[in-house]
C-alpha cells in the first residue's frame, strides 16, 4: 500500500467527500509509446490510461472526430515527462477498464529526489482536467488541488474558451454542449430527493433549464459522505431541500433529459468552491 504524503503537498479545499489518497501496487515499468495525453504504451504490451484525468482529445483513427484545442501539446507534454524512462504503476480502484487499458495512476522516478507523479503534473501544466469515476476516485482533492492552480494561473486549456467553466444559468450554451465533457457552475434554486433519485434544479422550470442528477444506487456513495450525509440522510430525504442556495461546481457529460443534464455517480464531480 502506498500512501501520497511529502509528494503532495497541497488539498483542495471545497471537495465534497473526496476519498482518501491512497494506491496500492508496486508495478516496474519502461514507457515505450505515447498515444495521447492520457495514454501511453509500455514496453510490454500494455496500454495504460491515466486514470483521474482527461487530456484534450486526438481522432486516433475515429471517423469525424474533431482534435479538441491542445491536444498534440497535451501529448507532447506527456511525452516529455514520461517517455523512455523508469516509472512505477499505482492503483486506486478498478485497474483494468472495459477496453483492456490498465488504469494506474504512473511515477516516474528522479534520482535523488521524489517522483513525478504524471496525472499531477499534467494538471499542474494545465494540460487535462480532473476526470473520476464511481470505481476510480482515489486521491481526487490532490488532483483538483493541481487544476485549481493551474486554473487560476490561465495555464494551458484555462486560456482557452473551448474549456470555459460554463454558467448554469445559460441553457442555450450548455444545449449546444450535449455530448461534451463539461464544467458547470452554478446557485443550486432547488433540490428534492424523490424515489431514491437526486436532483438538483439550477432553475426554476426543471422541464428546461439545467438539472444534475443523481442515480438511487449512487445517492448511496453521497450519503455515506460529509456535506451529503447531512442533507441526505433522514428517512425522508426532505433535508435535501436545503441544499437550495448552494454554490457548486460540477463536472461531467452534458446530456438531455427535458432541459440539458449532467448525471454525477460520486461525490467527486460536485464541488462547493
Amino acid at each position: 500500500m502506498f500512501l501520497l504524503s511529502s509528494l503532495l503537498l497541497f488539498c483542495a479545499a471545497g471537495v465534497a467527500g473526496a476519498s482518501e489518497c491512497i494506491l496500492e501496487g508496486n508495478d516496474e515499468v519502461r514507457v515505450a509509446d505515447i498515444v495521447d495525453g492520457d495514454t501511453l504504451l509500455l514496453d510490454d504490451g500494455r496500454e495504460v490510461r491515466l486514470t483521474g484525468i482527461q487530456a484534450p482529445k486526438l481522432p486516433l483513427g475515429r471517423a469525424n472526430f474533431k482534435t479538441w484545442p491542445l491536444a498534440p501539446e497535451a501529448r507532447d507534454a506527456l511525452a516529455e515527462i514520461v517517455m523512455g524512462k523508469r516509472a512505477t504503476l499505482q492503483y486506486g480502484g478498478e485497474n483494468i477498464d472495459r477496453h483492456g487499458r490498465v488504469l494506474a495512476h504512473i511515477f516516474i522516478e528522479r534520482a535523488g529526489t521524489e517522483p513525478v507523479w504524471a496525472q499531477q503534473e499534467m494538471l499542474r501544466r494545465g494540460l487535462a482536467r480532473v476526470y473520476t469515476f464511481r470505481d476510480n476516485r482515489a486521491c481526487s482533492e490532490e488532483l483538483l488541488a493541481a487544476e485549481k492552480s493551474a486554473r487560476a494561473e490561465g495555464l494551458g486549456i484555462w486560456n482557452n474558451d473551448y474549456y470555459d467553466i460554463r454558467n448554469a444559468v445559460n441553457i442555450d450554451e450548455l444545449s449546444r454542449l450535449v455530448g461534451r465533457f463539461e464544467l458547470v457552475e452554478g446557485k443550486v434554486v432547488s433540490a428534492a430527493l424523490f424515489r431514491d433519485r437526486l436532483y438538483l434544479n439550477f432553475g426554476e422550470d426543471y422541464r428546461q433549464d439545467f438539472t444534475v442528477t443523481v442515480t438511487g444506487r449512487d445517492v448511496k456513495l453521497f450519503k455515506a459522505e460529509e456535506p451529503w450525509t447531512s442533507f441526505l440522510d433522514d428517512a425522508e430525504g426532505t433535508n435535501a431541500s436545503a441544499l437550495a442556495g448552494e454554490y457548486v461546481r460540477v463536472r461531467g457529460w452534458v446530456d438531455r433529459y427535458n432541459g440539458p443534464e449532467i448525471e454525477v455517480t460520486h461525490p467527486e464531480q460536485i464541488e462547493f468552491p
